[in-house]
């Protein structure tokens, strides 16, 4: 059986924050708001992979105060180990950013790697990609940033 699973996440812009994106710090000025470190990327990644479970959203797993300053990766973890919990394993996994600075193209093939490493899939089953939103909107007027990823889940056979 084959799941298909969909997260959408924004954070707002925030100073003396730092700016983390698929488990990469970015040198920016502003950082992203949240309760955890606010890697919104990782948190749609951890998301979507509840979603092709049926089993929620992460609010449900994880409690501001838990989550205080929580590193994301450990949110992803969590929700893999689940989805390995159910008998499922990632196939392959997309995911947006829409975000109008700073530019990330420096920075994808190493979020990408994080990625393959947390959910133990090769690189090429992994897309990061980003757009701006061309000046419009609260993300394109640069006050925060969103991410959206489809995942699709495979039962493992015996």
């Amino acid at each position: 059986m084959m799941r298909i699973g969909t997260s959408f996440d924004f954070h707002p812009f925030k100073e003396n924050r730092d700016f983390i994106l698929g488990g990469v710090k970015i040198p920016y000025e502003l950082g992203l708001d949240g309760i955890s470190d606010a890697d919104c990327l990782y948190h749609s990644i951890a998301e979507s992979i509840l979603g092709a479970l049926a089993l929620g959203d992460l609010g449900t797993y994880f409690k501001a105060k838990e989550s205080k300053d929580m590193d994301s990766k450990l949110i992803v973890e969590k929700c893999v180990n689940m989805m390995k919990e159910k008998n499922y394993h990632v196939v392959n996994i997309d995911s947006m950013i829409l975000l109008e600075n700073p530019k990330l193209k420096d920075y994808i093939l190493m979020m990408r790697e994080n990625i393959s490493k947390l959910l133990e899939i090769p690189l090429d089953c992994v897309s990061v990609k980003a757009t701006t939103m061309e000046r419009c909107g609260i993300i394109g007027k640069g006050e925060g940033c969103a991410t959206n990823t489809v995942v699709l889940i495979e039962e493992n056979y015996e």
